[in-house]
């Protein structure tokens, strides 16, 4: 992000650019950001806009050989479409030898680096990861939110924030924004604030239901449960959380018993490594017996809904009260 940010601060752009990973917040900040940089607000003739899967690549080559209207430059925006995945070897060879009045910028989810678009991207202009930001990323961002709204939030208070609502940037900035308007009139931004108006996060709820499971508080672990019902969330699709986040926490063990550090861990295991922190805490609690046991009867619960021997709301009910019990899996 430091040469993006230098390239849009000395005016020195490229002719292309590629946006891509998994943080939208991000990718929509910079591509307003470079957008704006390179054609003049407003400008409508010099600008054109392209999404999806169905875009022509020849298209656009017959766009950027256009020359720009009363302008240094032309800018076409790319997003989501697929290039980056199913190669366009004839945009690719273009984009080698494109004209200086034209500029591409292509904002992408996923990509894969060994393709023709990603190389000739790189060697012509710049390939730029938005991934989840680490925890300390966060917190600063967080701090400077608040404080462009004359407002003060302690660190442990933001870190508790995070925790709540989960590491995605444009949930974060939705739930900031209910607490500037939720605390008119005040200056500091408590916990209690967060609690009042910030949603927690399906996975969250999940989480702290499996750390209840795993401290064996049975009534916990079923208050979260009943939670997560009455916000309609179908029982089969939290059994399905469950069992996901169990699988999470056998591979994390496995991977601390390899001798894998918190980065490898979050690495291998496509966790943030603000998670895999969590991840590893709370995977202390379980052996590597009792994590394939519980996934076992998750498959064998998911079988006896499907054959209608059991509801599925109750299937899940004890699915939770034998593994949250008070006596350790045998």
């Amino acid at each position: 992000m430091k040469s993006l940010n230098e390239d849009i601060k000395t005016g020195q752009l490229k002719n292309v650019y590629l946006l891509y990973g998994e943080e939208a917040y991000l990718k929509k900040q910079y591509k307003e950001k470079l957008t704006n940089a390179i054609v003049s607000v407003n400008d409508t003739m010099n600008y054109a806009y392209y999404e999806g899967k169905g875009t022509n690549p020849a298209e656009l080559i017959d766009l950027a050989e256009t020359m720009p209207f009363f302008a240094e430059r032309r800018l076409i925006v790319v997003e989501n479409s697929g290039f980056f995945k199913n190669a366009a070897p004839e945009l690719a060879d273009y984009i080698k030898d494109m004209p200086d009045t034209a500029c591409f910028l292509f904002v992408e989810t996923e990509v894969d680096k060994r393709g023709k678009m990603y190389k000739a991207v790189k060697a012509k202009g710049r390939a730029v990861e938005l991934g989840r930001q680490d925890e300390k990323t966060l917190l600063y961002w967080i701090a400077a939110q608040v404080k462009k709204e004359n407002k003060q939030i302690r660190e442990q208070t933001a870190r508790y924030l995070v925790s709540r609502t989960g590491d995605d940037m444009e949930n974060l900035s939705q739930e900031l924004e209910k607490l500037f308007s939720y605390t008119l009139g005040r200056t500091e931004i408590t916990v209690e604030d967060i609690e009042a108006v910030c949603t927690v996060q399906i996975t969250n709820r999940i989480f702290d239901m499996v750390e209840a499971v795993a401290v064996r508080q049975q009534k916990k672990a079923l208050d979260y449960y009943y939670d997560l019902l009455a916000l309609k969330e179908p029982p089969m699709r939290i059994l399905y959380l469950l069992s996901r986040q169990f699988r999470l926490l056998l591979q994390v063990k496995d991977l601390k018993k390899k001798g894998y550090d918190k980065g490898a861990v979050a690495k291998t295991a496509g966790l943030h490594p603000f998670a895999a922190g969590k991840y590893i805490q709370q995977c202390r609690n379980f052996s590597g017996e009792e994590l394939r046991k519980i996934m076992e009867d998750a498959a064998d619960t998911e079988e006896l809904v499907k054959t209608g021997r059991l509801s599925d709301k109750m299937s899940v009910e004890l699915f939770i009260v034998k593994h949250s019990g008070n006596a350790h899996i045998e």
